[in-house]
């Protein structure tokens, strides 16, 4: 077995490992890289493979770091099956197709701007057609998806549909088998169920965007989410949330009904100001059977993310309008790392204003408008402008949908379990400081780590 890192090696973006398999290559995701504009532009055009060569894609969960670059493989000429969860597919619909929307009207621009013609990446008839390819699996059933490889998908607690990924095969006339984490999340995270991990591998393909800390508990996420939310209604101002559209935001907006019910905020309006997030949500709503029970709102209230102080602005009319009125209200928008989308005209209106709280609920790679905003630079550049961030900046890392230290070292030990000999381990998804931290904690768990950079192939 070989296994190339062709993206999330050394990052956090661009997710995607190339597994070769008794003559047989299949793709664990195939993610947008994001960053440095030129930097990530070239890196997504380059593709680590011919198209004729891959024979599958087994997709971990639908986030565009993940999948984004599956509508640039189906325009290439890409023609074989996309294995994932039935929830992933119904979300990659929606965010594939958004994706799309940003590429085509990013190109225009570029064409306007330097008056030569800018191929987008890709458009939404390439996105449709890679929706078209996806075949979903139920968590737990394993299949047949190449002669002689079985996949089973097994629940990583990350986002709605997110999957680690198990691959079993025979080698040498023996059993073999290989785990792809995927991203997993964070045992007692709101909506979803906690991660399971599966069990036995020889190798394990492993994220690490934590390794390197812990987060606080979510029960304190919750209580100074709503002391921001009060302090900043206290001053007339807005509360701007950048949020990934799919999993933050609707974690997001069942806290806010749990505070709401309780009366733990004063009642202003809290807007959803982003057509991909209420798709999203709609999605959200269409698999109830991904739910945890065990949680109280989920078992106590029939519709999680409406409520009377919830609004979602569809239009662009009305998004438009929230920068006009003043506060105080709340306002979440994408995209989670404020590199795009309606949250930059918010940012554009209200980062000068000390009132306004900007509060930082994810992680925000290297380059990003984002880490600029939670290093708290005192001059930020909006839509090519400069101006002076004055409003408040609070972060809360209790909501990463990401597993802590504490989180990924319990995970791949429940992979290891009884085993007499450790799985081999590869660290991926994740920036230097934190991979070099957890290598070396799983390292003294006595775990062989290897670290592998963006091109690096290994033979296992």
């Amino acid at each position: 077995m070989e296994i190339e890192f062709a993206g999330a090696a050394r990052e956090v973006t661009g997710s995607c490992h190339l597994v070769r398999i008794n003559g047989k290559t299949i793709a664990l995701d195939f993610g947008l890289f994001q960053g440095r504009r030129a930097e990530s532009e070239a890196k997504n055009r380059q593709l680590p493979i011919d198209v004729d060569a891959l024979d599958a894609v087994v997709l971990s969960h639908a986030h565009i770091d993940h999948s984004g670059r599956l509508p640039f493989l189906q325009r290439e000429g890409y023609s074989q099956n996309i294995w994932c969860t039935s929830a992933t597919r119904d979300l990659c619909a929606i965010m594939l197709a958004d994706s799309a929307h940003i590429q085509e009207k990013d190109a225009e621009h570029l064409s306007r701007r330097s008056k030569t013609h800018a191929e987008p990446l890709y458009t939404l008839r390439d996105a449709t057609a890679a929706v078209a390819s996806m075949i979903s699996l139920p968590f737990k059933r394993t299949v047949e998806i190449l002669p002689g490889i079985r996949l089973t998908f097994v629940e990583a607690g990350h986002i709605l549909g997110s999957a680690s990924v198990v691959l079993d095969f025979t080698e040498d006339d023996r059993p073999r088998r290989l785990i792809f984490s995927g991203d997993i999340g964070r045992s007692g995270l709101p909506i979803i169920r906690d991660p399971d991990p599966p069990e036995g591998a020889d190798v394990v393909i492993m994220e690490s965007t934590y390794g390197n800390r812990d987060h606080p508990a979510l029960e304190d996420a919750q209580t100074r989410l709503a002391e921001i939310v009060s302090a900043t209604a206290a001053r007339g101002g807005k509360l701007l949330i950048p949020a990934f559209a799919v999993g933050r935001t609707q974690e997001l907006v069942y806290d806010l009904h749990a505070l709401a019910r309780a009366g733990r905020i004063p009642e202003i309006p809290i807007f959803i100001d982003s057509p991909l997030a209420i798709d999203a949500t709609s999605v959200f709503e269409l698999h109830p059977d991904a739910f945890d029970r065990s949680e109280d709102l989920v078992q106590d209230v029939s519709k999680l993310f409406r409520f009377d102080l919830v609004r979602y602005t569809r239009d662009a009319s009305e998004s438009k309008q929230l920068n006009a009125t003043r506060g105080p209200m709340v306002v979440i928008a994408a995209s989670g790392m404020a590199e795009s989308g309606r949250i930059l005209h918010h940012l554009q209106h209200g980062a000068d204003d000390p009132r306004n709280t900007i509060l930082i609920v994810g992680f925000m790679a290297q380059h990003t408008l984002g880490r600029r905003i939670l290093e708290r630079a005192p001059v930020i550049r909006v839509f090519g402008d400069e101006m002076p961030l004055r409003a408040s900046v609070e972060v809360l890392n209790g909501y990463s949908a990401h597993g802590d230290r504490r989180d990924l070292r319990d995970w791949i030990h429940h992979v290891r379990g009884t085993q007499k000999r450790s799985p081999e381990v590869f660290l991926v998804h994740g920036e230097a400081t934190a991979q070099d931290a957890f290598a070396a904690t799983l390292r003294e768990d006595g775990f062989a780590v290897t670290v592998p950079s963006r091109g690096d192939r290994v033979t296992v």
